[in-house]
């Protein structure tokens, strides 16, 4: 028997998957718990891709529109990939469950983390809304070598994003 908090994860999935999920049950645990289930589902390229589409399908279904200040944002939806897939490696996390989610938001659950790697202007900024940019602070792996993969598309070009559609806004957590 599936206990209470898989099927409460897997609801939250298939209700992300659909745009069904309630615009106020799309908080940062939220995005962190689809991450995560992503990346341990696919293979990196596919989970990348999976959870960028998905959070921008889902904002343009509960009508988040993509402006200078809201919407969905390219460098902190990479970011926490990027700190989701370090943490699934250091840990050698190999399947999702509810304990490893449990885990990663005792670690890892504060929202202003990317204020650690970015000063506040660099983060907010229009080019960081639509395209990855590299943290100012401080970098996310050693030598960069672990944030390149995720931080191209398929093609190998620099991520972008659409800049027309609706999409959330990180102040509320919404990549």
């Amino acid at each position: 028997m599936v206990d209470p908090e898989t099927k409460a994860i897997q609801r939250l999935i298939n209700a992300f998957e659909a745009t069904t999920l309630p615009r106020d049950q799309w908080t940062h645990t939220a995005h962190l718990t689809v991450a995560l289930w992503y990346l341990t589902k696919y293979a990196l390229p596919t989970a990348v891709q999976q959870i960028r589409e998905g959070i921008q399908r889902y904002n343009t279904a509960v009508g988040i529109r993509l402006t200078p200040n809201s919407g969905y944002h390219e460098t902190i939806t990479l970011f926490w990939i990027q700190v989701i897939c370090c943490y699934v490696t250091a840990q050698g996390i190999t399947g999702f469950t509810p304990d490893v989610i449990t885990q990663l938001m005792e670690r890892y659950g504060d929202p202003q983390l990317p204020f650690r790697y970015y000063s506040r202007d660099r983060l907010l900024s229009w080019d960081a809304r639509i395209n990855w940019i590299e943290p100012d602070l401080q970098a996310l792996a050693p030598n960069n070598t672990q944030t390149t993969p995720i931080m191209k598309q398929p093609s190998g070009q620099s991520s972008t994003v659409p800049q027309s559609g609706s999409h959330a806004s990180p102040e509320q957590h919404d990549r």
